[in-house]
């Protein structure tokens, strides 16, 4: 019968130390609010991202700039300033075009249409002295679309905006 007992304690603390094992391993951090921001950076600023796309959009400009802005501050323990915030974002909206993703069978007319949206972005990470942790990079979104483009491009912003913020926010803090 003490078989069993010791067989079951030694069953236990293989499972034991396979959770702890499972937790800590491989010395990566994880966390679900902030990525890995430095524990030294407080607050952020964005500047505005203004539209230079030879096609313009009204609202893009002030669309994705708020939706950086919300990303951050919902994303991370960051305090948003004006201006001079330890981590910096600025750039510009460098294409915004629909084109036909699919043409319709038997037709010229496209079945389905893609609107894609660039912005080139700079980060700067004022807590960071050595300047590895600072980029300029142009991230690209698309969405697929059918149909005229005027009834659904507020939607499709916002859909593509999303996007967009998410790759800014990963390549900042969760260098990705």
């Amino acid at each position: 019968m003490s078989n069993f007992k010791n067989k079951g304690n030694f069953i236990t603390f293989i499972i034991a130390a396979l959770v702890i094992l499972t937790f800590n391993g491989c010395g990566v951090k994880y966390s679900l609010s902030g990525g890995s921001i430095p524990e030294n950076m407080k607050t952020y600023s964005v500047e505005i991202f203004e539209n230079i796309s030879p096609f313009v959009s009204a609202t893009l400009s002030q669309t994705f700039t708020e939706g950086l802005k919300e990303r951050i501050r919902t994303q991370s323990k960051l305090s948003q300033v004006n201006q001079d915030g330890d981590a910096i974002f600025s750039g510009v909206i460098t294409n915004y075009a629909i084109t036909p993703a699919a043409v319709e069978a038997g037709t010229d007319m496209a079945a389905l249409n893609r609107l894609s949206i660039t912005v080139k972005v700079k980060y700067v990470n004022r807590k960071d002295e050595t300047g590895e942790s600072d980029f300029e990079e142009s991230f690209t979104q698309f969405k697929e679309f059918r149909g005229q483009v005027n009834s659904q491009e507020m939607t499709l912003n916002q859909e593509i905006v999303k996007m967009l913020t998410e790759d800014v926010f990963n390549r900042a803090f969760n260098n990705w």
